[in-house]
């Protein structure tokens, strides 16, 4: 069956779960951007608990709405993208495999290359879906009404995995995929 899941920031665990688990999947760049998602934001474990890292964007004008994802545009508003990484050093600085994919992740907060957030993301997501060793079958047309899973939230649990701060917050469920990665490496896939 072909899933059918929009496009994201760093996804929650969840999202790389479905991912993973689909037989097919299909991201719809003509889907209408919705305010307050996943589509621009992520989740992580920080020191004092769970802080959301927020992509700004240029809010399209009133006659445009609702505007498809990918004209999104970034906004080069401010310095969100050093934020963004000085909390990631914060919150996984000593976990167990930050100093293995810093490399890896670093470029998505340094580097200004991208104007779109559906094309920011899907580069994250091939990023990802490399260091997780995962192989999706994306699908270039949308599935038929039918056979489409309307769900943008998975329903798999997560399975309880080693955090930095968990002895200090208790598991966290779903956080970005950032969490799961950093904390468990080449083990990530194990839990998806």
């Amino acid at each position: 069956m072909v899933t059918t899941l929009h496009t994201t920031f760093f996804g929650p665990v969840q999202w790389y779960q479905q991912l993973y688990r689909s037989e097919g999947v299909f991201i719809n760049p003509d889907e209408p951007y919705q305010k307050q998602t996943v589509r621009n934001h992520c989740l992580i474990a920080a020191p004092n608990g769970v802080q959301k890292l927020t992509v700004p964007i240029e809010h399209p004008s009133p006659t445009q709405h609702p505007s498809p994802i990918s004209q999104i545009r970034i906004s080069s508003h401010g310095n969100w993208q050093r934020q963004h990484w000085h909390a990631l050093q914060t919150a996984y600085g000593d976990s167990p495999f930050f100093i293995y994919y810093e490399d890896d992740i670093r470029p998505f907060f340094y580097e200004d290359r991208w104007e779109y957030l559906f094309d920011y993301n899907m580069d994250i997501m091939k990023k990802m879906c490399e260091l997780l060793d995962i192989q999706p079958n994306f699908v270039e047309t949308p599935p038929s009404p039918i056979t489409q899973n309307p769900s943008l939230i998975p329903h798999h649990p997560t399975k309880p995995y080693y955090q930095v701060f968990r002895e200090r917050h208790g598991f966290l469920p779903n956080l970005s995929i950032l969490d799961l990665l950093f904390n468990m490496g080449n083990e990530a896939i194990l839990f998806l």
